[in-house]
């Protein structure tokens, strides 16, 4: 069993030391007496027990301790080592009786007790052996697990004896802390608080730490509230950390809560408990919340900074308030507050998001010349700017821009550019592009191949479009239906409807539902080659499916059969007049077929 208690080195151990040397017994004077067992005198022939293990302890360099103890091991309990421990008749050393202890725990026929290990966590307490006792507790709480809270509680508060040191439920709390339990951690502070136990403010302070890394929000706020109650020091630090924790889980109600009990605890916000919720209102969408703490705080002469204007900044670009946002950063250059990386490329995605790119360079020229240097981010929301307005030259000097000042663009930079290249009609730099992807290790995504096979259908170039969705696919994306459509479409006007057709069923075998778009892109094929039945097959085939025709649809349909329809089939057409729902289209069907029936009769 020794082997299972491990040593801890102080620099592991949560407690200071010097909190326990500054304690005096009169910290303790709340404990009731009634709380404690009070060992009874051992018997005397306990006490003739207690003396020959006394003496061959003093006698262990010179004589073995099994050889001294050999009479007396098998009658041996555990409540004779409490006693022992308890009453010392001998006064042996701590480290003796404490080397004893382990000594015994290692023999076969001897077995500690859960009081046994307590009594030992007194004893080591009082006589400041706070790593031992901590390596100990440690052990307890290993053995019993989790959810032990109460029973080891309620051993040590039996087991105090004649120790008067309640710091070993301090050394409880830091055993369950460090084995990563913290419920159980909670537990025994309440139980602390019950038994009208002082919890050190360190044991206090380690334990909300634990809490908030762990807990949620609301689980730590409660939980701060209550060392708050038991006397703990309210520190803005604090209230701060968990306003924090409130935004990032999108408690933003919460965060409010927090920031309102710091007066009723007669603290004064600082400017980041300020930014902190004006942040999180920002982040929210709420605003005009987020200004009006911007006016409480310069009427509490707590004067915005940097951070404070970048979340407002920020949130109204979110919102496409570009004109209020531009405003904002005037006055806080006004207020000779330089903007940081974040504010400037805030603004900067914003600008070029609501296709004001002018006023993003102007605003890019001015951080490099406050010194301050774009990132990748920033170059990135400039070329899509720039892409988004078609000026695809100076998006590419920028690309070269980047690289020039040693940074390497990423899959975004790349995907912009392949994607604006290509409705830009410059299929072939798209491509480069592309090259230069494979080249530096990057993987196309579903944007860049969705775009390059767009531009590829767009100039004509089924073949390569239907190879790069090939490659799509062997790279593990899913075209969507719109995607499948495009090179559908493309073979289609290409005359060659049998592909489109193979398409579709692959389509449908990769789990996708065409919908009326993709039918009326084959129809379109049919009908432009005077397939007239197949393209009546397909719109069975479509209702049948529950594909509802549209408009367009018909529109096709009235083409194909007007020019290329006989007299029968625009009869049978006109029998089909219940599909059609939208009745222009219907009254032209029959008067342009009417026409090209009377027409053919004249001929």
């Amino acid at each position: 069993m020794i082997t299972q208690i491990q040593k801890f080195s102080k620099a592991n151990i949560f407690l200071s030391l010097s909190f326990y040397l500054s304690s005096s017994s009169s910290s303790y004077s709340c404990l009731s007496s009634n709380s404690w067992y009070i060992p009874k005198r051992p018997r005397k022939d306990d006490n003739d027990i207690l003396s020959t293990i006394s003496e061959a302890i003093n006698n262990s360099q010179t004589e073995p301790l099994h050889s001294s103890l050999r009479t007396i091991l098998p009658s041996l309990k555990a409540h004779h080592i409490i006693n022992l421990i308890n009453f010392n008749p001998h006064s042996l050393s701590p480290s003796s009786l404490f080397s004893f202890f382990n000594w015994l725990a290692s023999r076969p026929s001897f077995r500690h007790t859960i009081q046994s290990y307590c009594s030992m966590a007194h004893f080591l307490c009082t006589h400041r052996m706070i790593p031992e006792a901590l390596s100990l507790m440690k052990f307890l709480v290993s053995w019993k697990g989790k959810d032990s809270a109460s029973l080891l509680f309620a051993s040590v508060l039996q087991t105090r004896g004649t120790h008067k040191s309640i710091i070993v439920f301090d050394v409880l709390i830091h055993a369950y802390m460090d084995s990563g339990f913290v419920a159980d951690a909670i537990q025994c502070f309440r139980l602390a608080r019950t038994n009208n136990l002082q919890v050190p403010r360190s044991s206090s302070g380690d334990l909300l730490d634990k809490t908030m890394r762990l807990k949620s929000a609301e689980s730590s706020w409660a939980f701060y509230l209550e060392i708050l109650d038991s006397g703990y020091p309210p520190k803005v630090y604090n209230f701060n950390v968990l306003m924090n924790r409130f935004c990032k889980e999108g408690n933003i109600r919460g965060a409010q809560l927090v920031f309102d009990e710091m007066a009723k605890r007669r603290l004064r916000p600082t400017v980041v408990s300020f930014n902190t919720l004006i942040n999180g209102y920002c982040k929210s969408g709420n605003l005009s919340e987020g200004f009006r703490l911007k006016s409480v705080m310069e009427n509490e002469k707590n004067f915005p900074d940097v951070f404070t204007f970048s979340s407002l900044i920020n949130g109204l670009c979110k919102e496409g308030r570009l004109g209020e946002a531009n405003n904002l950063f005037d006055e806080m250059l006004k207020r000779g507050l330089v903007p940081n990386y974040v504010t400037f490329t805030t603004l900067i995605d914003g600008q070029c998001k609501d296709g004001k790119v002018d006023l993003a360079i102007k605003n890019f020229h001015l951080m490099i010349a406050k010194g301050i240097k774009p990132d990748l981010v920033t170059y990135n929301a400039l070329i899509n700017g720039l892409c988004r307005v078609g000026d695809l030259k100076e998006a590419r000097k920028l690309l070269d821009e980047m690289s020039a000042n040693g940074l390497k663009p990423d899959k975004i930079t790349f995907t912009t550019l392949i994607d604006g290249f290509c409705k830009d009609g410059d299929l072939e730099l798209a491509l480069e592009i592309r090259q230069r992807m494979i080249e530096e290790g990057i993987k196309l995504d579903n944007v860049a191949f969705t775009a390059i096979i767009s531009g590829l259908c767009k100039d004509g170039r089924v073949h390569d479009a239907e190879k790069m969705l090939r490659e799509m696919m062997n790279s593990g994306f899913k075209p969507d239906d719109g995607t499948f459509t495009m090179v559908i479409d493309g073979f289609c006007k290409k005359g060659d409807t049998k592909m489109g057709f193979k398409l579709l069923k692959e389509m449908q075998r990769d789990g996708h539902v065409p919908g009326v778009v993709t039918y009326n892109v084959l129809m379109n094929g049919l009908c432009k080659q005077g397939q007239m039945k197949n393209a009546k097959m397909l719109l069975d085939a479509m209702l049948n499916l529950g594909v509802v025709p549209d408009d367009i649809t018909f529109n096709i349909l009235l083409d194909g059969h007007c020019k290329h329809g006989s007299p029968e089939e625009i009869e049978l057409f006109r029998s089909e007049k219940g599909l059609i729902t939208d009745y222009a289209s219907y009254t032209s069907l029959l008067s342009e077929a009417g026409k090209v029936s009377r027409d053919r009769s004249k001929r």
